[in-house]
């Protein structure tokens, strides 16, 4: 049997209460974050207090859904049957200073480079769902 024959779609995300907002978005295809609602920082993963001034407030803003892959790695085994490979996992800075791990999609494995443009799209899982993911930019990363 192919592997075709035992593709599985990718699962669905699993919120918590503070990352519900996230996922929601997703689901309707819109990059959110979170920020401090007192500093401003920005903050991911998701969470109930700032790390840096230790507010509870918080603001759900539109991210640019744009930045640069930080690092990334291409996972050999075991190969799980609900991704295609090869598959490549990124952590990329968004131009709003958070880190977000994810993967790169429409890019040859040769290009893959630390620090190229890269921009995200929704990705669709299990039960309609969506998580974002990343492919390389068609302009350049302000």
């Amino acid at each position: 049997m192919s592997n075709e024959e035992f593709r599985m779609e990718r699962p669905q995300p699993l919120p918590s209460r503070n990352s519900a907002f996230y996922w929601e978005g997703a689901e309707r295809g819109e990059f959110l974050g979170q920020r401090c609602g007192d500093c401003k920082t920005f903050r991911h993963p998701p969470r109930p207090m700032c790390p840096k001034c230790q507010s509870v407030h918080q603001e759900i803003i539109p991210l640019s859904g744009r930045g640069v892959v930080y690092s990334y790695m291409f996972p050999v085994h075991p190969q799980m049957p609900m991704f295609e490979y090869p598959l490549c996992c990124v952590l990329v800075d968004l131009d709003e200073g958070i880190r977000i791990f994810s993967n790169l999609y429409e890019c040859d494995r040769a290009d893959v480079k630390i620090g190229i443009p890269v921009e995200v799209f929704f990705e669709k899982t299990k039960g309609d769902k969506a998580v974002p993911v990343f492919r390389p930019a068609k302009e350049a990363s302000k």
